[in-house]
């Protein structure tokens, strides 16, 4: 344990020392940083038509409106950076007034979220920024923090877009870059998905299961879930298959019938393999209702579309589609009734449930770091 903390820290203060000096804007005493100096983490292509968007430029006359205008969430986006500054500002510009949904709060919707690593190298929560219910520009700050030089983890908002994002310190202290990924985790984990994997309806954006897997895996992770809008897309589809992932969740059934995933599972398996040959492919079953217990029709929903993506992943089993692999739907929110908001979307307690049933398929293709 002592090795790792001096290794820790020792490569924390190389890069302060080592580091090309930041840009910064001053005023009354802190020194503002425009994150995309960092490096913003979440985004698989360069060529955008805003800094913060999830798809390429390109893809706006590639997939349906309803997508793309879904794609300029900063959903799963976030940025690492190091500082021994005893207080953090922030400083970000909303692209919509709308603020939270009735069943999410504004720090998940349109927040910024916070992790700083201890001692030991783990992330650990530090503070979620509330937007304030005046105007489009958010500012909020954090005192008192204990002296010593940390990598800090900084969430976008998941259902809101950013068109600016600024990290603050006082004027006497500065930010640099984290450490990069090692090779060996450098590519990311690709989800594609609905309004589950987007983040409805997280607190605040850290506690989507997408962003607990990354930190459990210490990879990045692109978040590709669109509301209500996952269907397993050809178009959509395409795009993936531009991106390097070290692995790809397809998380699409809770926005398709039983019919609809038994006719597009196999199109989007076989165009992802043709593109990846060698890149796992996860296939997720839909969340099962936590009212299904009482409600038929919420069971037979469920069951029929388990039904067809199993039936579709046995067919390409059988067909030889190699690293193919399954995520049963019935215990992703827990084993009670306790996991979501409103029967369909998980509350905290269904994300972190969620992201440990998708470790027992990940686990032996994704090793956490030790």
């Amino acid at each position: 344990m002592l090795l790792r903390l001096f290794v820790l820290l020792g490569c924390l203060t190389s890069l302060v020392s080592a580091a090309e000096p930041l840009a910064f804007t001053e005023t009354d005493g802190v020194r503002w940083y425009d994150i995309r100096q960092l490096g913003v983490e979440g985004q698989g292509w360069s060529d955008l038509k805003a800094p913060y968007d999830r798809l390429p430029a390109k893809a706006e006359s590639q997939v349906r409106d309803a997508v793309w205008n879904l794609s300029r969430n900063s959903a799963g986006e976030c940025v690492r950076l190091v500082t021994d500054a005893g207080a953090l500002h922030f400083r970000w510009t909303l692209t919509s007034e709308r603020l939270a949904m009735p069943h999410m709060p504004a720090t998940g919707v349109s927040g910024l979220d916070v992790y700083a690593r201890d001692e030991q190298g783990r992330w650990r929560w530090l503070t979620c920024t509330a937007p304030k219910e005046t105007g489009i520009q958010q500012i909020a700050q954090l005192n008192g923090i204990r002296p010593g030089l940390r990598e800090y983890l900084i969430y976008l908002p998941l259902y809101n877009g950013v068109s600016a994002v600024e990290i603050g310190v006082p004027a006497a202290h500065s930010i640099t870059d984290a450490p990069d990924y090692p090779a060996t985790h450098a590519r990311p984990i690709v989800f594609y998905g609905t309004s589950i994997t987007h983040g409805a309806c997280a607190s605040r954006p850290g506690l989507v299961h997408t962003a607990i897997l990354g930190r459990r895996y210490a990879r990045p992770v692109i978040n590709l879930g669109f509301s209500g809008n996952g269907r397993m897309e050809p178009e959509v589809t395409a795009l993936l298959a531009e991106l390097d992932a070290e692995v790809f969740v397809i998380d699409c059934c809770p926005n398709l019938s039983g019919a609809e995933t038994a006719a597009r599972t196999r199109p989007l398996v076989k165009q992802l393999r043709d593109a990846r040959p060698d890149t796992p492919i996860v296939l997720v079953e839909d969340r099962r209702y936590t009212n299904s217990w009482l409600i038929p029709a919420q069971a037979s929903r469920n069951d029929g579309n388990h039904a067809a993506l199993k039936a579709a992943f046995d067919d390409l089993k059988a067909a030889g589609v190699e690293k193919l692999y399954y995520i049963t739907g019935d215990d992703l929110l827990g084993d009670d009734t306790e996991g979501a908001v409103d029967s369909s979307h998980p509350n905290d307690l269904g994300f972190m449930r969620q992201a440990d049933a998708f470790a027992k398929v990940l686990d032996p293709l994704l090793a956490p770091q030790k």
